[in-house]
């Protein structure tokens, strides 16, 4: 401004200026329909200029601040809050909406005209800028006092959305606009007067939902209102709401929902997680899982009742195996194969549904497999129907591996049963008693010719050998083997035969086994029929002219033959076993012999005699009368031939009184893991040369459970016999320490 200028004085400059304002007011009214032309609005802004310029005293920056702040609370207080107090509920915050924008238009129109203002004065003083200034005007002379009403109303309407209504979501969207606008920048406002009252509300909400709906609604049909609630509530904070808003308002959700019910959701009568598990309701289960996964502990508690139902379900198994085994119901009858079999069976289906359960409904999440692996490790160490849970497994197999055995599968199908085998087998503890039964059973396999494929058998072993170990399978892989030499062997032996002379009447075939991989076989100096004895003496030459460093110790327990019996209504084959064979053979040369006579002759125990006799005269077919004619065999028995003998069949197998093997096979592996006891013990010490008692059996335990779980009756006893045998010291100044000595 020159200096010959006359200044402006503060009352002629701020009445041009009141002229702007009020054409402002007609305009945001709707009265003035023109804005402001570039002419006029550069005539305001130079009149401020030049006001604010004006050397002192008539610079009147101070007194322009103070009367725009001023300007905009005459406003506020002449035109806005008569507009408001006549209003209520969604009007008024139609009201306030309209109100704000129009405030908004003012300030930013003033804060134009008041720039130079705002550029130097403001910021040299340090004073709040001009738009902060008429936004703060609003808050303190309007929004301050209706904040309460506002954010009571704005819950209000979103409650009745929450029951189906329609509401604005636009205008409630602006009203929540207005809250962060008024915090310039910053959600601490919002959070403080809204946010904090709406999660209130949201919970005051939802507790009473929960309570009607825990009430009216089984545990599905909860779970899918609790979900579709959670979904709404997240699609709310998208439709009106602060993004920041969305964890609280989830979190108040599942709080009310599902967190301070918990337990009446999983333990609901008739409709329960045990029900849904019981019912395979894999939906429902998936949703428990996505909703309990929210809130602390909850997979916890769902992985818990998980666990308890298989452990039940297993339980139940065990239970229908005893009744079965007892004859105290018909599932007998209708199981194929025998109890333990059948619950090997039941138990395999029963861990593919409950895995399927982890797998699609639990997301695979660990806490539910450690649940599967902990029940199935309860249930499937205890007895089924008197057997053992490893002697069960055993028998399955044999049934899958069998000819002619109870499960009739394809060969896709006992691939995935074989499987599904080994899994079931990793949940029990006694592996080595599973390994020494499965070995009994696959050497009767092959030494009879009864498995149904060498395939399947190698397939089985290579399962466990990935899973346990090669030291697992080893002898029975050298079982498999030994069977395949012995074919070439009985090929050479043919030969040799075949070369030696024509004139052999009896077909003769033997099987050489490896005395360190089989199991132990009862053997007896039996006297063998002369017929015998040459086809034994033949293989011996055969054998010793291509083995001399190897001598062969014979197992006729373990032989079986085919011969033919003449009766008076025709001749009949029959398949016995060596010593049946024997028995039977010293008939022709006498029609009648005593018990005596018998043993005597073939130089039998007792025991072997009086089974082998009751298979021949007591049993199914009897091959022999005996005198007297009754079912029990004493010394002073007389037999004869039946030569009334007859039957449908020609070709007719004569089986031996079955024999409980049981004991027998615990007492090898009791052996063998007294064996392994001290050989874990001396390994343990050997490279730890000193240590304490409790540490040598916890470390031994920890070796050893992979194929058996030690008693520790057990292990004392054996490092007992260990420092007897001086591989181990007690430590003479250090209680309950060993020593190893080298």
């Amino acid at each position: 401004m020159d200096q010959d200028e006359t200044p402006i004085a503060l009352e002629d400059g701020w009445r041009d200026m009141e002229a702007g304002i009020a054409r402002l007011k007609r305009i945001l009214h709707g009265v003035d329909g023109t804005s402001f032309t570039s002419q006029e609005y550069i005539n305001l802004y130079t009149m401020i200029f030049n006001m604010c310029t004006q050397k002192p005293p008539y610079d009147y920056s101070e007194q322009l601040y103070k009367r725009y702040k001023q300007a905009l609370e005459e406003y506020i207080k002449s035109t806005v809050l008569p507009s408001l107090t006549s209003k209520h509920g969604e009007f008024l915050l139609r009201e306030l909406v309209e109100r704000w924008k129009n405030h908004k238009v003012m300030v930013r129109w003033l804060t134009r005209f008041f720039h130079y203002l705002d550029r130097y004065y403001v910021s040299r003083k340090l004073l709040l800028p001009l738009k902060e200034l008429g936004l703060s005007c609003f808050h303190d002379l309007v929004f301050g006092g209706l904040k309460t009403t506002l954010t009571t109303i704005v819950i209000d309407m979103v409650d009745n959305e929450r029951e189906g209504q329609l509401i604005d979501r636009a205008l409630l969207k602006d009203v929540v606009g207005i809250y962060l606008e008024i915090g310039q920048g910053s959600v601490s406002l919002y959070e403080l007067d809204f946010e904090k009252a709406f999660c209130k509300g949201t919970t005051d909400y939802y507790s009473k939902k929960a309570q009607t709906w825990m009430l009216e609604d089984s545990c599905p049909q909860y779970m899918l209102k609790v979900e579709d609630s959670l979904q709404k509530e997240k699609e709310r904070v998208g439709h009106y709401l602060h993004a920041s808003t969305e964890e609280k308002l989830l979190e108040v959700t599942i709080l009310e929902l599902i967190s301070w019910r918990a337990e009446e959701i999983l333990y609901k009568e008739n409709s329960g997680c045990r029900v849904l598990l019981l019912d395979g309701k894999s939906e429902d289960l998936s949703r428990m899982y996505r909703l309990f996964s929210k809130i602390d502990a909850g997979l916890f508690h769902v992985s818990k009742i998980f666990k308890e139902h298989v452990k039940e379900e297993g339980m139940s198994l065990l239970k229908h195996a005893a009744d079965a085994a007892n004859g105290t119901k018909n599932e007998k009858k209708e199981a194929v194969g025998s109890p333990e079999q059948e619950f090997v069976r039941k138990a395999i289906e029963l861990h593919d549904k409950q895995l399927a359960y982890v797998t699609n409904c639990f997301q695979d999440n660990s806490a539910f497999h450690k649940a599967l692996k902990a029940a199935f490790e309860d249930f499937c160490n205890k007895d089924v129907a008197g057997c053992t849970s490893a002697e069960s497994l055993a028998s399955f197999c044999d049934s899958i591996l069998r000819k002619g055995g109870s499960e009739k599968l394809s060969d896709e199908v006992v691939e995935e049963t074989l499987d599904k085998v080994v899994t079931i087998l990793t949940y029990i503890s006694d592996k080595d008693l599973f390994v020494e039964f499965h070995r009994k059973k696959l050497g009767k396999r092959l030494l009879f010719d009864k498995s149904a494929n060498n395939e399947h058998e190698r397939s089985l072993l290579s399962k466990l050998k990935q899973y346990f170990g090669g030291q697992f399978t080893l002898k029975m892989e050298n079982m498999i083997n030994d069977v395949t030499t012995a074919r070439d062997h009985q090929t050479k032996f043919e030969d040799y035969m075949s070369k030696k002379s024509s004139d052999h009447r009896v077909d003769f075939s033997v099987t050489v086994l490896q005395t360190g991989s089989w199991p132990s076989y009862k053997t007896s100096n039996i006297n063998l029929p002369s017929e015998m004895i040459k086809c034994v003496e033949n293989f011996k030459d055969y054998y010793n002219s291509n083995q001399k460093s190897k001598r062969l110790t014979w197992i006729y327990s373990m032989g079986n033959c085919n011969i033919v019996a003449k009766f008076d209504a025709k001749p009949f084959e029959l398949i016995v076993t060596t010593y049946q064979a024997a028995m039977l053979l010293l008939f022709n040369g006498s029609e009648r012999l005593s018990y005596s006579e018998i043993v005597t002759q073939l130089n039998l125990p007792d025991d072997d005699a009086m089974r082998l006799l009751h298979s021949l005269s007591c049993a199914k077919y009897k091959i022999l009368n005996k005198v007297p004619s009754n079912r029990t065999i004493s010394p002073n028995d007389v037999f004869q031939v039946n030569h009334k003998f007859t039957d449908k069949m020609r070709r007719i197998k004569v089986p031996l009184p079955p024999t409980d093997e049981k004991k027998k096979v615990v007492e090898d592996v009791n052996k063998d893991r007294r064996f392994s006891i001290d050989a874990s013990i001396v390994r343990i010490m050997k490279s730890r040369k000193v240590m304490g008692h409790q540490q040598l059996v916890a470390e031994c335990v920890e070796q050893l459970s992979r194929m058996f779980k030690p008693d520790i009756k057990i292990i004392k006893r054996r490092i007992e016999d260990l420092i007897s045998r001086e591989y181990l010291e007690r430590d003479l100044e250090t209680a309950n320490t060993y020593r190893y000595l080298a």
